[in-house]
């Protein structure tokens, strides 16, 4: 049977999410951009939010792309759910006994339109005296979507009524990659495919599709459009799209024009239909991005406001605090840094989870004491129901955090555990939140690859540090090596080997305190002879925290190596700082700093996908919240890995930022 392949081009212009219909128009001679509007029963705004170039003009044999909306005749119109934006807002300060429900009514819009523009009320409830946004629309338009159907039998009767067409599952698909590119939902996918439990490459899936009366055209697969969100910039548009900024405003000259405004909607690239090796790599400013993919915002995508499940398991070990007459519970905190670590770590989750209401995702939370025992994890999954539970934060040690992925896997539960860099055991279901130190070596090897051809380089390193040596020394085949020996190295065989003309980049590796002394402090004596020389590590062990080894001397020479987290900026995460320490007294730690990253990190790949592994297919690129970022790849033995890192610098007074040498502009006034 041949088959007529309708494919109905998906925009999400709303958090409802209705599936939005376009056709291709040809000019014809005479005809008016007010003239087309009337025959589609448009407005002339609609028409030019998908064809901004035609506020010049349009000509004879040109192509616009109409909207087509489904209306539903003879009913009253509601607001709320217009491809259009509103023009206005109302303020409305609420009173007493008065529900969504009855604004709606009141200023006649739709009750999701209202929860749109103040998203706390996707998670609370309306509260006596605060003052809600009312959209205004210009244009009276009332959408009509489907109800979700109630049962599998419904969804198939409705889908046996149209063409049914079949798809071949390809490696990697997922059951929402597949539901999308067809308009359906999840759960009509499954509805039309009962026997089908987990996608295979190669099996053949019923897809329903329905046919429109109307001649819906199939746009160029190689282009999408989007809606600009609050406060997104030219440069992170072209990061998004992998594109250069040029190929947007090419594609899209009103922004030269008109500036990029809130709620354009512009034509950009389709990344599923994008091959990888065409891409044009945007302009990067940092090294985070240029080594580790393109940064996500994901609360610009947020969808899913189902409330969500998260469990927390912490190694408190209550039952053994061990309080005497003379001892409080206090002094027994101080005296347990797994304790200390586990209260500090869940005051940041809490953090997040308020933060997140705000955005108006709400959060079902329960907190389990491990008691750093593998059997009490087992006894608590075999006890209590996680049927519905989206993901769990916490088992800090690993065998309680393996006890946890094994009991879990068979529901596909994510178990996240936020500390440990140790391998193990794996499950597909867990999640390993802290980069090996392999992981973090070949990082900061990759940045001296890329950064480093043009400098001299000499290596410093002890018998034990061979391996790293030789990767270095592959990489820069004219390396001047040293080899450290009896836990020193002298100024004159670093000054043989330094540049005097050149930008010196000395990489150190050793964890010998003598070693790492001995070399940073001759290389400090040798600044004076104005040599411009910077210093790398490809693992910052705690030896660098010696006395011996001075923080200003480390500044002096740029120090550069790998870590898990950078230093929050005050200005930027002041807001945070602000409420963390009106609500705990104190300033937060790494550890609060790391809970409230890794809650929020999670939460939201909740709230801007069906799941927590359907985010991934969804959004590619990394995270990056207060002090951390996540890159979550999968490992060899089964699970995830965070492979996310950054490269910091100690500068001269003290700061420390993300490195970024790719302009070379790291040359020194050696006279200050």
């Amino acid at each position: 049977m041949r088959y007529l392949f309708l494919i109905c081009f998906f925009c999400m212009m709303s958090v409802s999410g209705f599936a939005q219909k376009f056709k291709y128009h040809t000019v014809k001679k005479g005809e008016t951009v007010y003239s087309i509007s009337k025959d589609y029963d448009i407005s002339e705004e609609d028409i030019y939010k998908y064809n901004s170039d035609a506020k010049n003009g349009i000509e004879q044999s040109s192509k616009l792309v109409i909207p087509i909306a489904e209306r539903d005749k003879g009913m009253p119109a509601k607001v709320g759910t217009s491809s259009l934006e509103p023009v206005e807002f109302k303020q409305h300060k609420v009173e007493k006994k008065e529900t969504l429900f009855s604004l709606s009514q009141q200023y006649n819009v739709e009750v999701e339109a209202i929860k749109r523009y103040n998203k706390q009320l996707y998670s609370k409830e309306l509260q006596k005296g605060e003052t809600i946004r009312i959209p205004v629309f210009r244009k009276i338009d009332r959408v009509v979507a489907k109800p979700e159907k109630s049962s599998k039998e419904e969804i198939r009767q409705e889908f046996d009524e149209n063409e049914i067409r079949e798809h071949v599952v390809l490696p990697k698909e997922t059951k929402y990659g597949i539901a999308r590119k067809y308009g359906l939902t999840v759960k009509e996918l499954e509805a039309l495919n009962p026997t089908v439990n987990v996608l295979q490459p190669g099996i053949m899936l019923k897809v329903g599709t329905n046919v429109s009366p109307e001649p819906v055209v199939l746009l160029d697969k190689k282009f999408e459009f989007y809606e600009v969100k609050p406060q997104e910039t030219l440069f992170g548009l072209a990061q998004r799209f992998h594109v250069t900024q040029d190929s947007i405003l090419a594609l899209n000259p009103i922004i030269e024009k008109e500036g990029l405004e809130w709620g354009m909607v512009l034509k950009v690239p389709n990344p599923e239909e994008q091959n990888p090796d065409n891409w044009v790599e945007p302009t990067l400013t940092s090294e985070a991005e240029e080594l580790q993919g393109k940064k996500l915002n994901l609360k610009d995508s947020l969808s899913n406001f189902r409330p969500k499940n998260l469990v927390f398991m912490l190694p408190y070990s209550l039952d053994k605090l061990g309080l005497d007459s003379t001892k409080t519970y206090k002094d027994a905190i101080l005296d347990d840094r797994v304790l200390r670590i586990s209260l500090d770590f869940y005051s940041g989750a809490k953090m997040a989870i308020e933060d997140a209401k705000e955005l108006g995702i709400s959060t079902n939370v329960k907190v389990y004491d491990t008691k750093r025992s593998a059997s009490e994890i087992a006894n608590t999954i075999n006890t209590n129901s996680f049927r519905d539970v989206d993901a769990v934060i916490g088992p800090f040690l690993q065998s309680t955090t393996e006890a946890a992925a094994q009991r879990l896997k068979s529901e596909n539960i994510p178990v996240f555990t936020p500390l440990s860099d140790k391998e193990m055991q794996g499950a597909n279901n867990l999640f390993i939140a802290r980069p090996t130190k392999v992981s973090m070596a070949n990082t900061m090897i990759d940045y001296l690859r890329k950064f480093g051809q043009d400098k001299n380089i000499v290596i410093v390193a002890d018998a034990n540090a061979y391996q790293t040596k030789n990767k270095i020394n592959q990489i820069f085949p004219s390396a001047r090596v040293i080899n450290a020996s009896n836990g020193f190295v002298s100024e004159a065989s670093l000054k043989n080997v330094l540049v005097p003309t050149a930008q010196n980049w000395v990489i150190l590796e050793s964890s010998s305190v003598g070693i790492i002394s001995s070399t940073v402090s001759a290389l400090n004596r040798l600044l004076r002879d104005e040599l411009n020389i910077t210093l790398f590590t490809t693992s910052k062990s705690d030896s660098y925290d010696n006395e011996s080894i001075s923080n200003a001397d480390l500044g002096k020479l740029y120090f550069h190596y790998p870590s898990v987290e950078k230093e929050y900026d005050p200005e930027i995460s002041s807001t945070f700082l602000e409420k963390y320490e009106n609500e705990f007294g104190v300033t937060p730690n790494q550890y609060a700093v790391r809970g409230y990253d890794l809650t929020m990190d999670v939460l939201l790949r909740l709230a801007a996908s069906k799941d927590i592994y359907a985010s991934f297919n969804d959004f590619k690129g990394f995270t990056e919240y207060h002090e951390n970022k996540f890159l979550y790849e999968p490992q060899t033995g089964g699970g995830f890995r965070n492979k996310a890192v950054y490269i910091l610098q100690i500068n001269p007074d003290l700061t420390l930022q993300i490195a970024d040498d790719s302009k070379s502009n790291i040359l020194r006034e050696f006279k200050d």
